[in-house]
């Protein structure tokens, strides 16, 4: 039996939810995924959900008065499935204080850069500041989220370098792949409890 019930939050086409799917199905990963949820109709994630016979809810936050009235949908959908761990998977929406308090430590994020750097960013911006920093190595980060954007303790990074002619095309290219890694083993070290948390730091048990 799976040792842990994930839920994830995307806003885009999904390539990393696709990643952990494929983990979970070939049993990298002891998790099931529950649930997959977007703020966007038109998100190619809820198809790739829908591929693998996993329920997938389109939730439009325009629809709301408040970012907490939004996240009180999401709050009820994912504990009405007794999810255990949630991931942002391209989840384009900050989450309040309500929702970051209710599943502390238990709500995953991916940033394609080595925090601290680019913290705050999205997108290409991440890669264009990481090429106009001058830095020699890039790569991703999956980190606890913590009411701070992108100040979360670190779970997994993975590091690659960055390359004289790399743009920020190129450099967001290959730390995709390393992101579509990144993710299924920070959540394997979860769904094992193979870690703890001293401060700021994520001290991962071997």
């Amino acid at each position: 039996m799976p040792s842990i019930k994930v839920g994830v939050l995307v806003s885009g086409s999904g390539t990393n939810l696709q990643a952990i799917i494929d983990s979970v199905e070939r049993k990298e990963v002891p998790a099931e995924i529950a649930i997959v949820i977007s703020n966007k109709n038109d998100a190619y994630a809820l198809e790739r959900a829908k591929k693998h016979n996993i329920p997938a809810v389109f939730i439009n936050h325009r629809g709301f008065a408040s970012r907490e009235d939004f996240e009180k949908v999401l709050i009820h959908e994912l504990d009405s499935r007794n999810i255990d761990l949630i991931c942002l998977a391209g989840f384009m929406r900050v989450l309040t204080p309500l929702f970051v308090n209710h599943y502390k430590h238990r709500i995953m994020n991916i940033h394609p850069a080595l925090l601290p750097m680019a913290k705050g960013l999205y997108g290409e911006h991440v890669h264009e500041a990481v090429l106009k920093s001058g830095a020699k190595f890039s790569g991703c980060t999956v980190h606890f989220v913590t009411e701070d954007v992108d100040e979360g303790p670190i779970i997994v990074q993975r590091v690659i370098p960055v390359d004289d002619d790399d743009t920020p095309h190129s450099l967001a290219e290959r730390v995709l792949q390393q992101e579509h890694i990144a993710y299924p083993e920070a959540i394997k070290r979860i769904a094992e409890n193979k870690f703890e948390i001293i401060g700021n730091r994520v001290k991962i048990k071997r």
